[in-house]
């Protein structure tokens, strides 16, 4: 079936059957692969996506379910102030150590920001406990997003 999806401020039409995890489509139709398949089961957070702003699993969104919203992923965040300011903290404080996590890590803590511009270390950890990191830079990413709410705030 023919859908039209809204990406990162484009539509594109995709062939793809119900039932097939939004993943997929970004992914293997699209060629975008900044969004990682990480466990398939919506518990790493690898594959995050904003769907109208919102942070979501996008290996456990199916196509169907996407309607029309806007479908925003990494490639896209350097377009936002919020997401600028947090790659950019990214790379001052060199957060990463593989890399492998890091997108579903950047685009929850704009989902973060976007909510809390000044959110506290508890808060932080709270809202970004569904994020896993194998290479355990949790400091980091914590000290990122602290120094992400600073540039936004100056």
């Amino acid at each position: 079936m023919t859908i039209s999806l809204k990406l990162n401020g484009q539509t594109h039409d995709v062939d793809a059957e119900p039932g097939t995890p939004l993943l997929w489509v970004i992914r293997d139709e699209l060629k975008m692969t900044g969004t990682k398949f990480g466990c398939g089961v919506a518990s790493c957070g690898a594959c995050t996506v904003h769907l109208d702003g919102e942070p979501v699993r996008s290996c456990q969104t199916y196509i169907e379910d996407v309607g029309e919203a806007e479908i925003t992923t990494i490639e896209a965040m350097e377009d936002s102030e919020i997401g600028a300011a947090v790659q950019q903290a990214w790379v001052e404080l060199d957060v990463v150590q593989c890399g492998y996590c890091q997108s579903g890590q950047i685009m929850s803590a704009v989902g973060l920001l976007s909510e809390n511009a000044k959110p506290t270390v508890e808060e932080i950890d709270s809202y970004m406990h569904g994020n896993a990191c194998r290479c355990a830079t949790y400091q980091r990413i914590r000290a990122g997003i602290q120094r992400a709410a600073e540039i936004l705030e100056a």
